[in-house]
């Protein structure tokens, strides 16, 4: 038996109706999967599938909640999901992908594994950037980031800005150092 076996629906045997499927995503499951944007987490995922002769639609529906690595800190954080998806199955000759909702797969296979779509559906539900909300981050890896951060030459406000709101300012400015090379290729340029 293979590890995602229980994700098969045989669509081929399927008579015309509806067919839901439910399933308890949880940490076992995102280790299965090995993908590096989850590794943990709980998730309920309903999968309803609608034979109506000629195609297969199938609503997903997914909540719970995935532990991901915050941004800033690097801390585990836990983001909510909640997210509802579609997707058009028809059988054909060959497996393909007609577009980001509609796919065809072998007619001769005639079924369907849901375990990489549910956790595709997940994944693309982790917004761009992800922190803990302000206060709730690791405070010595933010007060480390801070030491680090690169001021803008035309103003004084740090890059990032909103980054480190929930850290107090500790830290003091030393005046830039250049290296001497530097000023002379720059006396050079000013001279032409």
């Amino acid at each position: 038996m293979g590890k995602f076996d229980q994700y098969k629906i045989a669509l081929k045997t399927l008579e015309v109706g509806t067919y839901t499927y439910e399933y308890m995503l949880d940490d076992d499951y995102f280790k299965k999967i090995d993908s590096p944007e989850v590794q943990r987490g709980k998730v309920e995922a309903k999968a309803v599938v609608r034979n109506n002769g000629t195609s297969f639609e199938i609503q997903f529906q997914l909540e719970g909640s995935i532990l991901i690595p915050c941004d800033r800190c690097l801390d585990d954080m836990e983001l909510p999901i909640s997210q509802k998806s579609r997707l058009i199955v028809k059988l054909g000759k060959d497996y393909s992908e007609e577009s980001d909702e509609i796919i065809v797969i072998p007619e001769d296979e005639g079924e369907i594994n849901l375990a990489w779509f549910l956790y595709e559906f997940i994944a693309l539900s982790i917004p761009v950037k992800h922190v803990h909300p302000p206060g709730k981050c690791n405070k010595y890896m933010t007060s480390k980031l801070k030491t680090h951060l690169v001021k803008s030459s035309g103003d004084d406000q740090e890059e990032g800005g909103d980054l480190f709101e929930d850290v107090e300012e500790d830290v003091e400015s030393e005046p830039e150092q250049t290296d001497p090379r530097w000023d002379d290729l720059k006396n050079i340029i000013d001279n032409n």
